[in-house]
């Protein structure tokens, strides 16, 4: 319930915020002279800045098995599986969540959770990460992937993207027709958008989505934070955390999918864009964390 009700109150202050920006910029009144309803706008740039994130939140579980191979443990064919379960288990009822699907896909060491909604979601490992770390060590990168649950962090993403989506979508077009009436001053024959819109919108949806992107990115970057307490928290001791991501620095991490990687124990893509911070910054955040 908090979740919809944080939705709702996020989509309801991105058109109140983007309302009075363009009132006091008087920019209301300038595009409704031009030609462009700048209500129909706002709704456009939502329903464009929200519809795309959120049908891949929806959709979040079965294209991860998809794209990353999953196989969820139905019935647990060996002890480990069945000591992955029910780690899990445990973790899950720790954190007040209800049990997750649990998976393995082949490939090089990398964890993932994913998933619409808290009690039913995915959690799944590598090969690679069960075959080069020990049990205690596994179990901390399960909690950490718990904790993302327990955080609400696909949903919180979601609505990041979202809102960053609109943004991109609404300022892209104000610009656009801005640029276009401009360059055709004093032409009375052609009301609609002509090519100056066209060209800075697609350039602007390009240049300000990189923008949103690092944004977006940064906010990743410190819940991978939070997740790391919360798996401390979840084993009552950090130092399975520690040693769990002090492996993982030498180890060659796995790729993950790109509608999963963000929700990974480790990887991105250089500084700005990356969606975890280093290994190192991680370890020591945890060791300098009381308790």
């Amino acid at each position: 319930m908090k979740r919809i009700a944080l939705f709702v109150l996020t989509n309801v202050l991105v058109v109140v915020v983007l309302g009075i920006v363009a009132s006091l910029l008087g920019v209301n009144r300038y595009l409704a002279a031009n030609g462009l309803n700048l209500g129909a706008l706002l709704g456009f740039a939502l329903v464009m800045g929200f519809g795309g994130a959120i049908i891949s939140l929806l959709i979040s579980k079965p294209v991860a098995k998809w794209s990353s191979g999953v196989r969820v443990i139905d019935q647990p064919s060996n002890a480990d599986e069945a000591w992955i379960v029910e780690t899990v288990r445990k973790l899950s009822e720790k954190a007040g969540i209800g049990m997750p699907e649990v998976g393995i896909f082949e490939g090089a060491p990398n964890a993932f959770a994913t998933g619409a909604f808290k009690n039913s979601a995915l959690v799944a490992v590598s090969t690679g990460l069960l075959q080069g770390m020990k049990h205690d060590e596994i179990e901390a990168v399960l909690g950490h992937e718990v904790a993302h649950i327990a955080n609400g962090d696909m949903v919180t993403m979601t609505l990041i993207q979202g809102v960053m989506n609109t943004f991109v979508v609404f300022l892209s077009r104000v610009i656009g027709y801005a640029v276009d009436s401009f360059l055709r001053k004093g032409d009375q024959e052609n009301t609609g958008p002509g090519i100056g819109y066209m060209v800075t919108t697609i350039v602007l949806d390009i240049v300000l989505g990189f923008a949103a992107a690092i944004v977006v990115a940064w906010f990743s970057r410190h819940r991978e934070f939070r997740a790391d307490a919360g798996a401390a928290q979840l084993m009552g001791r950090k130092q399975p955390m520690i040693n769990a991501l002090a492996r993982l620095g030498g180890m060659q991490p796995g790729e993950l999918p790109k509608s999963v990687a963000a929700f990974g124990i480790a990887g991105g893509i250089g500084q700005l864009f990356s969606t975890h911070p280093p290994l190192e910054e991680r370890i020591a955040a945890l060791q300098n964390a009381q308790g």
